[in-house]
């Protein structure tokens, strides 16, 4: 007898990237950028639940991706790293073949697998103060209509 169709295929839905709240409600999620957080959705689906730190996606993986130039995507990957959301584990390399190995990431909002809690830096980003359109001068005099 052939084995049950209900135990051939498992039933419900598909794989979904869950993005918290809190995370969104972050200051540094409100500052992000479209291209970086569009990067970091991407990161995050290849993140299956047990493999943080060990996320590998390359330049060109992540512009295929996204359907960009390998260029647009290496400032994406800075800004991210600078508000905290990711971590590099391992630089990008040649293997002992000579063919390149790509970057290996972590998201900080997760657990590692060795037990260590999640990271989450970007709580404590704050936007660096901006420069002030105009400067005041003290002591200035104030030159009439007429020049008196």
């Amino acid at each position: 007898m052939a084995g049950k169709i209900y135990k051939r295929q498992k039933t419900g839905v598909g794989r979904f990237v869950q993005l918290p709240e809190w995370v969104q409600a972050s200051e540094a999620w409100a500052t992000l950028p479209p291209g970086p957080r569009a990067l970091y959705i991407e990161l995050k689906r290849r993140f299956n639940g047990t493999n943080n730190g060990a996320i590998y996606l390359s330049h060109r993986d992540a512009a295929a991706a996204l359907n960009v130039h390998r260029n647009t995507v290496g400032p994406w990957f800075n800004a991210l790293e600078e508000r905290g959301f990711i971590f590099m584990t391992q630089g990008p390399h040649l293997g002992p073949s000579g063919i390149g190995r790509a970057s290996v990431w972590g998201l900080a909002e997760e657990a590692t697998p060795d037990g260590r809690p999640a990271r989450k830096t970007f709580m404590k980003f704050k936007t660096p103060a901006q420069k002030p359109c105009m400067t005041v001068t003290k002591n200035r005099t104030h030159v009439g209509k007429y020049g008196g």
